[in-house]
């Protein structure tokens, strides 16, 4: 596995900042999640550290290595998408195979590879199925398989639960997490979900209009939120904010609020 620096990173469209000079570092084995609402630049990063979108400017490391300028095939990352690109003409086993056979590895290691996937997912009994024949669990697995069986230096995650329902994305939290745990894998998770953020990340980076507002641990970015848009949009339910007046009154603190209320802090 790898440390993820991102350095000044920024990308432009014309006079649109989609990211805006967006700086952290994700340590070797760290799961950590980009979360913000839609439209917040959180997928550019991400497609920034795959190698799928160019940077305007900046630097991305993954390990010791500044990637800018390689192909994703050459970063040593493995993808998890939203709506899980199975081949649906493929088996399970196909599936989980072809990443390997396009590296060119010989037969017997892309079977180890696979059955070791498999194993670890809990899928082996599916691997003659087409994807259509799945649940949408099953098909969420063998994405995660196609990933592991690849060994990267580093995870990336676009949204991989947001289309399961309510009961098994809870499931596919927890089994994902205990997951990454295992490996010690470094894990860059994107969602818009807050509660997914705070139950599965060492670490939270929330974003808004393309500009990092906070990073730190879920605990920190819950109780010592770093401005108002933070304090807002983390927890559920958010933070109530009330808009006040700092006053002295025989020499103590008071804050004021609308309407001439004092409180005491």
């Amino acid at each position: 596995m790898a440390e993820v620096i991102l350095d000044n990173v920024v990308k432009s469209y014309g006079s649109t900042l989609a990211v805006d000079r967006v700086s952290l570092t994700i340590r070797d084995g760290e799961f950590v999640t980009l979360v913000g609402p839609s439209g917040c630049g959180k997928t550019t990063t991400l497609n920034m550290i795959a190698g799928l979108i160019e940077l305007t400017s900046g630097t991305i490391k993954i390990g010791n290595k500044i990637v800018n300028d390689l192909d994703p095939k050459d970063r040593d990352i493995a993808m998890v998408f939203q709506n899980y690109a199975l081949y649906p003409h493929k088996t399970v086993y196909q599936n989980l195979e072809f990443p390997l056979r396009m590296r060119g590895m010989d037969k017997e290691k892309r079977h180890a590879q696979v059955m070791r996937a498999a194993e670890i997912l809990g899928i082996t009994a599916l691997l003659d199925r087409k994807p259509r024949q799945l649940s949408g669990g099953q098909q969420q697995r063998v994405a995660l398989g196609r990933a592991l069986v690849r060994d990267p230096a580093v995870f990336l995650m676009d949204e991989p639960l947001s289309n399961l329902d309510a009961k098994l994305r809870v499931h596919m939290r927890a089994e994902l997490k205990h997951l990454q745990g295992e490996l010690g894998a470094t894990v860059v998770y994107v969602t818009h979900d807050q509660l997914e953020a705070m139950t599965m990340s060492d670490k939270v980076a929330i974003m808004n209009h393309g500009v990092l507002q906070q990073y730190g641990t879920p605990d920190e970015v819950f109780h010592k939120p770093a401005n108002s848009f933070v304090a807002g949009f983390m927890g559920s339910p958010p933070m109530n904010l009330l808009s006040t007046v700092i006053e002295l009154v025989d020499g103590d603190p008071v804050l004021v609020g609308e309407g001439a209320l004092r409180f005491h802090p």
